[in-house]
């Protein structure tokens, strides 16, 4: 595996480039149980629809891919996605943590760092998700990364085989929780 090539430092955790030679894990993780229907899916994704989605993805610019890079050992331990609309400066958020790397409060660093791009370098003006009600963990998460609720679409997901709300939450520049990696990686 090639070293990650890092592009903004936290506190555990830093966001670095996708890594080709990585994709099989990434492949992994997105087709883990918890990531499945914490996705709201139904099905697992071949292979070889992943590796050519992959290649559509890295030539996008619109879609903006970090990995998650833990500091103490530079393991990749997620990815976060940032799905870029270019004519109004608001991006989805998306975000999947390697399965044995969840409930380490790994998802609101990384979705704090990814909002202090998107807002700090990326100039956007609004960053958005949707998350399916029953998952707390994801809510809280978010939360703590300064995502606000700000809306629902009823009935619109699924959780454990039954239909169920999924929240819409997003955030705006001021409610960047802070401290910023942008600003203290350029000494301000």
């Amino acid at each position: 595996m090639s070293d990650p090539h890092i592009l903004l430092i936290g506190e555990s955790l830093a966001l670095g480039m996708p890594r080709h030679d990585m994709l099989p894990e990434y492949h992994k993780w997105e087709n883990d149980a918890r990531t499945i229907l914490g996705y709201g899916n139904q099905w697992a994704q071949s292979w070889e629809v992943r590796a050519a989605g992959y290649e559509r993805q890295r030539g996008n610019e619109r879609y903006q891919q970090f990995e998650v890079v833990r500091l103490t050992d530079n393991a990749a331990v997620g990815m976060t996605v940032l799905q870029v609309n270019t004519y109004v400066r608001t991006a989805e958020f998306v975000i999947v943590l390697a399965p044995d790397e969840r409930g380490k409060g790994h998802a609101a660093e990384a979705a704090r760092l990814t909002l202090d791009w998107a807002f700090h370098l990326a100039a956007l003006r609004m960053v958005w998700l949707k998350v399916l009600e029953p998952n707390r963990a994801g809510v809280s998460a978010y939360e703590k990364a300064g995502f606000r609720r700000s809306g629902r679409l009823r009935k619109s997901g699924y959780w454990l085989g039954q239909p169920v709300d999924e929240l819409l939450m997003d955030a705006l520049p001021e409610d960047f929780p802070g401290p910023s990696a942008v600003t203290a990686a350029l000494g301000d």
